[in-house]
């Protein structure tokens, strides 16, 4: 890999990748895509390849990948129509001969049992890019542990934990250790129509979840599995609107399923290391 575009580049997941980038090459070589001006001029400052524009432009799109051997497509988020813009990157990387192309998606079990149907975008734009004719690297990223607070609440001292996920386990794993075993890869190893799934070690529970903040804070945090109606109806309460709800319900109905419960060792192999565990996650994440 001479020289790569990565698109969703000032986002949580692309600003670690690219972190971890510049340990194995210059800004120089590295072009990025976003959509606000302050930050496309920030990033040229620091020599970066900067442009601007998003996933529904193609001609930013065509003229940001001018000269690019590896685009990484990070997944588009779900307001507007992702399988579009996904598709819309392929496309461009294919009329401007881009060589490679990797792309952000998920660990998830059995695409045709799903109860959350955006994450069947994931799939399509995987088949998409198999059909593309490019070099390809598919990751298949677990749930971000960096979820659990957003899953469980800021008042999750007080209330403890409710959540429609039953027992089900997630093989939970830190974005930026994701974001590091995706640079690790794309710099060291060949594009060879390969999936990697990057995971935990272990698979846990929210009961896990819950031991782990007792432990660290000293405060009991009880997990209760509750069923969707009730869960339904207190996220109503609380004024979210139907799509999040059905959003929400459908991440944990998924969990509660088995769907995020695979594991591999392809993230230590990436690192070179055993990635962070539960307790040091919780640890760094709620500052205990």
């Amino acid at each position: 890999m001479k020289n790569i575009l990565v698109t969703g580049a000032t986002g949580i997941l692309g600003t670690a990748f690219i972190k971890s980038l510049l340990k194995q090459m210059l800004p120089s070589q590295i072009s990025v895509i976003t959509r606000k001006e302050g930050k496309r001029a920030e990033l040229e400052k620091q020599g970066f390849c900067a442009y601007l524009g998003d996933y529904n432009d193609t001609t930013a799109l065509e003229k940001a990948m001018n000269g690019i051997d590896t685009v990484l497509l990070i997944s588009s988020g779900d307001q507007g129509d992702r399988i579009q813009e996904h598709k819309n990157v392929v496309d461009s990387a294919k009329k401007m001969k881009v060589k490679n192309i990797a792309y952000t998606s998920r660990s998830l079990t059995n695409r045709a049992t799903l109860s959350n149907k955006l994450m069947e975008e994931h799939f399509l734009t995987e088949d998409y890019i198999k059909q593309s004719g490019l070099n390809y690297i598919i990751f298949q990223n677990a749930l971000y542990m960096d979820t659990i607070p957003l899953f469980i609440g800021k008042e999750v001292f007080q209330n403890g934990i409710s959540l429609p996920a039953g027992n089900g386990k997630v093989a939970f794993a830190l974005r930026n250790e994701q974001a590091e075993a995706m640079a690790n890869v794309m710099t060291n190893q060949p594009f060879q129509n390969h999936t990697y799934k990057f995971t935990g070690n272990e698979t846990y529970s929210f009961s896990d979840v819950a031991k782990v903040l007792t432990e660290l804070s000293g405060k009991e945090v009880a997990y209760t599995s509750v069923e969707v109606a009730d869960f339904k109806k207190d996220m109503v309460q609380k004024s979210l609107h139907e799509p999040m709800i059905q959003k929400i319900i459908g991440f944990n109905l998924d969990i509660k399923n088995g769907q995020e419960a695979t594991v591999t060792s392809e993230l230590e192999n990436a690192l070179g290391r055993k990635p962070t565990a539960l307790k040091e996650g919780l640890k760094q994440l709620f500052n205990l």
